[in-house]
């Protein structure tokens, strides 16, 4: 059930209504909104729903147990708390990686002259597996840390399934949802006109501006490179990194917007990530649930940080990228992505050390620039579907000869338009929801449907998923 439909809005439709007439219990309106939770995730594939409430049980008894032990039987406490991580990572790694690492190792084999097939499994793939395990994680770290208290099996269990950030994030902590289950929520005027604006502006994004240069640009490009002019290759390059900022993003303003109508609030997925003058500025506004979950629980928490000196730093640093990108997916293609995002976050921390002294910064414009291409050139590799493919897309920017086949002014137009948006006022949307928070209720629903009507009548045939299901 993707966003942008008919199907979603219908059933939205229904769940705002039910949910809200339930405010005199918030215990029946969790019930109801982890079973809406679990109709839309059944809308994809019934059979793994029971996948999610098992992952919600492992982890909801695992804390309990955690919790259950003193402060000083550490040993006790660790050891639970590994063996809930492990869970984690075999539910994980068996539906995402397990052909990956057959094949690998039976390549492996056959190169030292082993030449007996291994048993390969067709795995069906979860939707969004890799975002309630990393939610499970970091819910058993923060209660082996005693940063958060152990909650109840129902709102463990609507924490990993709450419809709106199930599928493809924002990885929402414990921390920040768990304390807002626990309260009977309220619909401000403020959260009302954000949550639309949200919506509104998530929609646009994806259904007109991703999805025109997926179909448009992007997909053809990618599938033959070699079959495309240099022209071609430089706008699909920016067009994918167009692209996928305004499809990822538009779902996170949209699950953000769809949460705030009920009466939640999920932190900031995104800031503007293109404005970035540094790789590590970049990540601290690209995917931020994602990027502040590695710092967090793997870069300082399993493998600790910078407390170990400076090389372990930078070894941590590129470890940390080199998983991020394994997390993406089981290709190598995402390996190299993470690798070369961690090699020049380790070279950004070793210029900024031994830099030498009275030697001026760039100029924020050419860091902008600088970091802004190594950021494209990271997204032809994510893009590719294998490294031949990047490769030959990679080889065809410096020596293809053939004519422009597919490069439209329309699609110079959405590029133009999806890099402007990064240098718009960062609090414009807030602005805007402050001048619609006086509108009357109906006034206010009236325009949104105005809106999106406009926003259907624009967009082109089809919605294509959105690129984090596949994650």
């Amino acid at each position: 059930m993707l966003f942008p439909t008919l199907t979603f809005g219908l059933f939205f439709l229904v769940v705002f209504a039910v949910t809200w007439s339930a405010n005199g219990s918030n215990e029946w309106r969790k019930i109801l909104l982890l079973i809406a939770s679990w109709i839309f995730y059944g809308a994809w594939d019934w059979r793994f729903v029971a996948l999610l409430i098992g992952s919600a049980f492992l982890n909801w008894g695992a804390a309990g147990l955690i919790a259950l032990q003193p402060d000083w039987a550490k040993t006790q406490r660790k050891a639970i708390l590994i063996i809930g991580v492990i869970g984690n990572l075999i539910m994980l790694g068996f539906f995402k990686y397990y052909g990956f690492f057959v094949e690998q190792l039976g390549d492996v084999l056959r190169s030292v002259g082993f030449q007996r097939d291994l048993p390969l499994m067709q795995v069906v793939l979860p939707v969004g597996i890799s975002f309630f395990t990393f939610q499970g994680m970091s819910y058993l770290a923060d209660v082996h840390a005693r940063r958060l208290a152990p909650a109840r099996l129902l709102d463990v269990t609507l924490l990993m399934s709450f419809f709106p950030h199930l599928v493809a994030g924002p990885i929402v902590r414990g921390s920040d949802l768990l304390p807002q289950f626990q309260r009977a929520p309220r619909l401000t005027r403020d959260m009302a006109s954000m949550g639309l604006i949200l919506i509104v502006w998530g929609l646009f994004k994806k259904a007109v501006v991703a999805s025109e240069l997926s179909t448009g640009l992007v997909d053809p490009v990618f599938f033959d490179p070699s079959a495309h002019s240099r022209l071609d290759l430089i706008a699909a390059a920016y067009g994918y990194a167009v692209q996928i900022y305004c499809d990822f993003s538009a779902y996170s303003d949209m699950a953000i917007g769809i949460a705030a109508l009920l009466g939640y609030r999920f932190p900031r997925n995104f800031n503007q990530p293109y404005r970035a003058t540094s790789l590590q500025d970049f990540w601290r506004r690209w995917h931020i649930s994602l990027s502040s979950w590695l710092r967090d629980y793997l870069y300082i928490g399993a493998l600790g940080g910078n407390r170990k000196g400076f090389a372990r730093l930078c070894l941590n640093v590129l470890i940390t990228m080199l998983l991020g990108g394994l997390w993406h997916g089981a290709k190598w293609t995402f390996v190299i992505w993470g690798g070369l995002h961690g090699s020049v976050l380790a070279l950004e921390r070793i210029w900024d050390r031994y830099r030498p002294e009275g030697l001026p910064r760039l100029p924020k414009i050419l860091a902008l620039l600088v970091t802004f291409h190594i950021v494209v050139i990271g997204w032809i590799l994510f893009r590719a579907e294998t490294f031949d493919t990047a490769i030959a897309f990679l080889g065809g920017l410096a020596t293809s000869t053939a004519a422009s086949a597919v490069l439209t002014p329309l699609a110079c137009v959405l590029i133009v338009f999806g890099m402007a948006i990064h240098f718009t006022p960062p609090d414009l949307g807030q602005r805007l929801a402050l001048r619609l928070r006086t509108l009357p209720a109906p006034a206010l629903g009236l325009i949104a449907g105005i809106v999106i009507l406009i926003i259907d009548a624009m967009r082109f045939e089809g919605v294509a998923p959105f690129i984090y299901y596949q994650f």
